[in-house]
């Protein structure tokens, strides 16, 4: 890419895996942010194998993108990384490819983590696809019964037009600070795909960083375009192993401590959950993955080693922790 006068702010990254259904209205909407044709943001695109024609639709028809081609499905978290550490920008834009974004999206997440040095993420406004009134998510919270969910999905969307600060931003539709990430690491490519926003957003929180949701900054969100339903084994078996080492990688003893009898009881409310739906066996099998996972050489080098400097941010965690397990909005 050509070097310019004055540097972009933000890169944005775009993982595809056989995206050919969503990625031309993505980017076409990227597109659209664009003062006279002249660039708003770097683009890039992270091919992980795609065989349905995307990444060369991509080429064909924006050549103002980078795109970068893994041989095979290496996942959500080793595709952003990969755009990531490319990236020469301060800010990073990590977006979903069944997508759209709207035209002032990317300068007000901009201008918020401007005004705010604090700021380890943005969170845009994710709204449905189908139907815009609805909300897709304004960020994530997470609780002490090992529960992450998304602010706001499926409520009205005007419920949710205040900025507010939250436990993690979704990495389908959100602004992070590189410099930050540098210190913090970047996605874990353990996770694969699923929870590996929050588990970032945790590493964020214990450092001392913050998350904040960005109401005027809009995405419109097809959801499941990868995998399908919203509940499906891919989905349930990733989660649920991701859950476990979510807690066993970020959580130190005392923490893990204060909060097992939540975390047993949340397991025993998401297992008897999943059972009306059909997929238990599914949900205690992703655990047990999770359990193993836990107890690997990999795992144990990547938990967040618990330092006496971050004693008084894992405080603050916890009583969020607790708090989140009464809002739900």
């Amino acid at each position: 890419m050509q070097e310019r006068r004055n540097p972009l702010k933000t890169t944005v990254i775009i993982p595809n895996y056989n995206g050919i259904d969503y990625l031309e209205n993505c980017l076409r909407s990227l597109e659209n942010s664009f003062a006279d044709k002249a660039p708003a943001f770097e683009v890039c695109i992270v091919d992980n194998g795609s065989v349905d024609g995307s990444p060369e639709m991509a080429e064909q028809f924006f050549p103002w993108t980078q795109i970068i081609r893994f041989p095979e499905n290496r996942g959500f978290c080793a595709a952003i990384n990969e755009g990531i550490t490319r990236a020469r920008t301060p800010y990073v834009f990590l977006l979903n490819n069944d997508t759209t974004v709207d035209p002032a999206c990317i300068r007000r997440l901009e201008r918020r983590m401007d005004n705010d040095p604090r700021l380890f993420s943005a969170a845009a406004k994710m709204l449905s696809m189908k139907n815009p009134d609805i909300m897709d998510g304004a960020g994530d919270r997470y609780n002490a019964l090992g529960w992450a969910f998304a602010i706001g999905k499926g409520r009205p969307s005007t419920d949710y037009n205040t900025p507010m600060p939250i436990f993690s931003a979704s990495a389908g539709a959100a602004l992070y600070r590189k410099e930050y990430l540098q210190k913090t690491g970047l996605l874990d490519e353990l996770h694969f795909a699923y929870l590996e926003d929050v588990d970032l957003g945790y590493r964020a929180r214990i450092l001392g960083y913050r998350n904040a949701y960005e109401p005027t900054a809009k995405v419109y969100h097809a959801g499941s375009a990868t995998t399908g339903s919203r509940y499906n084994p891919f989905k349930i078996t990733h989660s649920s192993r991701n859950n476990i080492y979510l807690i066993y990688k970020n959580m130190p003893l005392f923490q893990l401590i204060l909060n097992l009898p939540f975390l047993i009881a949340g397991f025993f409310i998401k297992t008897l959950f999943f059972c009306a739906k059909g997929y238990a066996g599914v949900y205690l099998k992703g655990l047990g993955e999770g359990i193993r996972l836990c107890t690997t050489p990999e795992a144990r080098q990547r938990k967040f080693r618990f330092k006496p400097a971050n004693f008084g941010h894992y405080i603050t965690i916890q009583l969020e922790l607790w708090l989140n397990i009464f809002r739900r909005r």
